[in-house]
C-alpha cells in the first residue's frame, strides 16, 4: 500500500488501482487499500466504483476518525458524480482479441530444389491480409530487457511491476502474466474474512469482483514456463538467452509427453533445421559445454530426472543448433511521443527532434510454424508482433502458389547486396539467392555508389565489391537482361532510362559486364575510389559529432554549419542515390528541429525521403516511418499538407498492420486529431 499512495501522489492512477487490487486479494479488510482504491477511482473518473470502495472501506474502518475522514471523501466525490459511470480500463490481453477475419488463408507446407520446405498459399492472397497468427512454442526475454520489459507479455512494464513471488528474479506487468508464466500467487478465501457479514448485496458483489482472482487467471492449461526455473537457483540470469530458451523447449517436451524421455521421442522436439555440421569448432565446443550445463541445471527439477550421457548431450546441442537458426526476435514498436503525446508535441512544435519510430528486440521465441517460412531480401509478407503473439500479414498480391517469404533481416534498400548476403551466410548458414540477390534492381547499383567526376553526369560509378557482386548476378543468371527490376524506377534515373529504352536491356548488362572499377558507367569518366572513400570518411567526423550533438539535444552553430559542409562534399562525391546522404539529411532535418528552423527542417526530410523512395518500394514500411517525421514537421508548422502526408501514413501502416497499426502506433491517432487542428 505504500506503494499505491506514491504512485497516487504522482497521478499514475491505474498503476495506484492496480496495487490496491493486489492488497485486497490479499487482504479484503485492509480498510486503508479500499480508501486508497476509492481516491484511485474518483481521480479516474470512476465514480460508481469510488462510491462502493468507500462504501466498503467505512464499514471495514474500525476508528471513529477514519470514518469520518472516509466520509468526508464520499460527500466530496458525490458532489461531483453526474451519473457519469466509467469502466476502468481493461487488462492488455483483452486487446488481442481483435483479429482481421475478412480474408480466409489456406496455408500449405511445400517443397522446393533451392530452399527446401517453405509455406505457399492455396488461394491468391490480397494486399494487408493475415495470413497466419501464432503463439510461440517457447520464448524468453532478452537480458537488456529485463528490468524493462515484462517476462511474459514482453509488454513494456509499468511503474507497479509484479516480481516473482517465489524467486524475485522475472518482473511482470501484471498478476495475469505472473500466473501464465507459472509463478506462485497468494490466494485468499473470502469465507475466512467477517467483511461480508454487513455488506449489502450490491456491495457483496462488489469486494468479489475485487478481491477474487478470476478463473481465467488462476486456471490455464499452458504449461508454466517459469515453474522449472524457479528452484532457489539463478541459472537462467547467467546462461545465455538462447540456452535458458532450449532448457524451456526441453522441459515444455518433456511435460507433454507426461515426464517420459526415451530416445525416440528426446530427437524430434521441434521439427526444425539446423546447421550443425558447417559450424566451426570452436562453436561446436561451446554448445557441447553449455548443453552440459543445461543439463545439470535441469538434472533435478521435480517430476523428472534427466541423464547426463553421450546421447542426451547430443539432442541438446542439436536443440540449440536449431534455436539459432530458426528463433524469431520478438520486437516492440517504439516511438519518442508513445507517452505523454501531447506534452511531446508541445515540446516539438518550440523546438524539438523529429518524431522518430525504432524497432527494439527485446525476447527470442520458437514458432512452430512461422520458422517454416523462408527469407527474401524483397518480402511480400510483414511479420509483427502484439504481445507474445505472431502475426504474419500480406504487404502486396501474391499468387495461389507462390512462395510465402518473409525477411530474416536484410532487405532490398537496407544494405547492400553483398552485406546481405554476408550475413545471412553468417546468421543462417545459406546463401542467398532470392530476387533481390539474383536478379538487378536500381537499389543495389546505387545504394552504395560514387557519383560521376562529371557533376552534371547522372552515371554510377562502383567500387570493385559491389561491382564484382552485380556482375556475378550477370554471370551466374544469363537470363537476368529479361528480369531485371529496373523498370519500377525507370523514372529516377536518366541514365538507366536511356540505357534500357534506347539500348535495351541487354545493352544495359552489357554495359555492366564490361566496366571496371572507379569508371562511370555512362560516360566512361575515370574517379580514384580510394581517395574518394577517404574523403567520405573525413566528412563523416563531422557528421558524426552532429548526431552526438542531437543525443544531447545542444546543437551548437558551428556543428550544423560543418554538417552542412559535409554534406555538400558527401553530395559531390557520392551518387545523389546513396544512402549515406539520405542519412545525413534525416540528421539535418532533427538539428534544424531542434533549432527551431522549421522550412529548413522540413526541406531535408524531403530530401531523406526522396532518396529511401529510390532504395525502397514507395509503400515500404520504412517510407511509413520516416513519412511519420515528416507529419510531424508539417503540423508543427500549420501546413495543410499534413493531412496527405498523414493519410499517406495510414494507408501504408494498413497495408503492413491491418486494423491493429493503432494499436501498435497509437501516435498515429494523436496525429491524425492534430490535422482536424488545421
Amino acid at each position: 500500500m505504500n506503494r499505491a499512495s506514491v504512485f497516487h501522489k504522482m497521478n499514475l492512477l491505474a498503476e495506484c488501482l492496480r496495487d490496491c487490487d493486489r492488497a485486497l486479494q490479499i487482504s479484503p479488510s485492509y480498510a486503508k487499500a479500499w480508501y486508497r482504491r476509492g481516491r484511485a477511482n474518483a481521480s479516474l473518473g470512476n465514480y460508481e466504483d469510488a462510491i462502493h470502495d468507500l462504501n466498503v472501506a467505512k464499514i471495514v474502518e474500525s476508528s471513529l476518525s477514519g470514518k469520518r475522514q472516509i466520509e468526508s471523501e464520499l460527500k466530496t466525490i458525490l458532489d461531483g458524480y453526474n451519473n457519469t459511470i466509467n469502466s476502468p480500463a481493461q487488462h492488455t490481453e483483452d486487446t488481442l482479441n481483435i483479429l482481421d477475419n475478412s480474408h480466409q488463408i489456406e496455408l500449405q507446407c511445400v517443397t522446393t530444389p533451392d530452399k527446401g520446405r517453405g509455406m505457399a498459399s492455396k488461394n491468391d492472397i490480397p494486399p494487408a491480409s493475415l495470413i497466419h497468427t501464432e503463439e510461440p512454442f517457447a520464448a524468453i526475454i532478452l537480458k537488456q530487457c529485463r528490468e524493462t520489459h515484462c517476462h511474459y507479455c514482453f509488454n513494456e512494464l509499468s511503474a507497479d511491476k509484479v516480481p516473482c513471488t517465489s524467486c524475485s528474479i522475472p518482473l511482470y506487468c501484471s498478476k495475469y502474466c505472473q500466473l501464465q508464466a507459472g509463478g506462485v500467487s497468494f490466494q485468499n478465501n473470502p469465507k475466512n474474512h467477517d467483511i461480508q457479514e454487513n455488506l449489502s448485496s450490491n456491495l457483496e458483489k462488489h469486494v468479489a469482483k475485487v478481491t477474487l482472482v478470476a478463473d481465467s487467471e488462476r486456471d490455464t492449461k499452458q504449461i508454466p514456463e517459469h515453474k522449472h526455473e524457479c528452484q532457489g537457483v539463478n541459472w537462467p540470469a547467467i546462461l545465455p538467452p538462447e540456452i535458458v530458451l532450449a532448457g524451456r523447449l526441453l522441459v515444455k517436451s518433456i511435460i507433454e509427453r507426461g515426464g517420459s524421455l526415451d530416445n525416440a521421442n528426446f530427437r524430434q522436439i521441434v521439427d526444425l533445421s539446423h546447421h550443425y555440421s558447417t559450424m566451426p569448432p570452436e562453436s561446436k565446443l561451446e554448445l557441447h559445454i553449455y548443453s552440459i550445463v543445461l543439463l545439470s541445471c535441469l538434472r533435478y527439477f521435480k517430476g523428472f530426472e534427466l541423464k547426463i550421457n553421450g546421447f542426451s548431450i547430443e539432442q541438446v546441442v542439436i536443440l540449440v543448433s536449431q534455436i539459432r537458426v530458426n528463433s524469431m526476435t520478438i520486437v516492440r514498436m517504439n516511438s519518442n511521443e508513445d507517452h505523454g503525446l501531447e506534452h511531446q508535441f508541445r515540446k516539438f512544435s518550440s523546438g524539438a527532434l523529429t518524431s522518430n519510430v525504432e524497432q527494439v528486440k527485446v525476447a527470442q521465441a520458437i514458432y512452430e510454424t512461422g520458422s517454416l517460412f523462408n527469407h527474401s531480401c524483397q518480402p511480400k509478407i510483414h511479420v509483427y508482433f502484439l504481445s507474445r503473439t505472431l502475426f504474419i500479414r500480406a504487404t502486396e498480391f501474391v499468387a495461389a502458389g507462390c512462395p510465402l517469404e518473409l525477411s530474416y533481416g536484410p532487405q532490398v534498400g537496407q544494405w547492400g547486396c553483398k552485406d546481405r548476403i554476408r550475413f545471412l551466410e553468417d546468421e543462417y548458414s545459406f546463401r542467398c539467392h532470392c530476387s533481390g540477390c539474383s536478379e538487378l534492381n536500381l537499389s543495389d547499383l546505387v545504394l552504395n555508389a560514387f557519383h560521376c567526376v562529371k557533376q552534371n553526369c547522372s552515371g554510377i560509378v562502383f567500387d570493385s565489391c559491389v561491382l564484382n557482386h552485380e556482375k556475378q548476378k550477370i554471370k551466374h543468371y544469363p537470363s537476368i537482361a529479361g528480369t531485371s527490376r529496373l523498370e519500377p524506377h525507370l523514372k529516377v534515373d536518366n541514365f538507366i532510362n536511356d540505357a534500357i529504352h534506347y539500348g535495351g536491356q541487354d545493352t544495359f548488362s552489357n554495359s555492366l559486364s564490361s566496366v571496371n572499377p572507379g569508371y562511370c558507367l555512362k560516360c566512361g569518366s575515370y574517379r580514384d575510389i580510394e581517395s574518394s572513400s577517404a574523403a567520405v570518411s573525413k566528412a563523416w567526423k563531422p557528421i558524426r559529432r552532429l548526431r552526438d550533438a542531437l543525443g544531447s539535444e545542444d546543437v551548437s552553430g558551428t556543428t550544423l554549419s560543418d554538417a552542412l559542409k559535409c554534406l555538400d562534399l558527401l553530395r559531390s562525391t557520392l551518387h545523389a542515390y546513396n544512402k549515406s546522404i539520405a542519412e545525413v539529411e534525416d540528421s539535418l532535418a532533427q538539428a534544424f528541429c531542434l533549432a527551431g528552423d522549421i522550412p529548413r527542417a522540413m526541406a531535408h526530410c524531403k530530401a531523406s525521403i526522396e532518396i529511401l523512395e529510390k532504395l525502397y518500394n514507395p509503400n515500404h514500411i520504412v517510407i511509413g516511418y520516416e513519412l511519420v517525421k515528416l507529419a510531424s514537421i508539417q503540423l508543427s508548422s500549420g501546413e495543410s499538407t499534413a493531412v496527405d502526408t498523414i493519410n499517406r501514413v495510414g494507408e501504408i501502416f494498413s497495408r503492413y498492420y491491418g486494423s491493429q497499426a493503432d494499436i501498435i502506433f497509437p501516435y498515429l491517432q494523436f496525429l491524425r486529431r492534430q490535422t482536424q487542428k488545421l
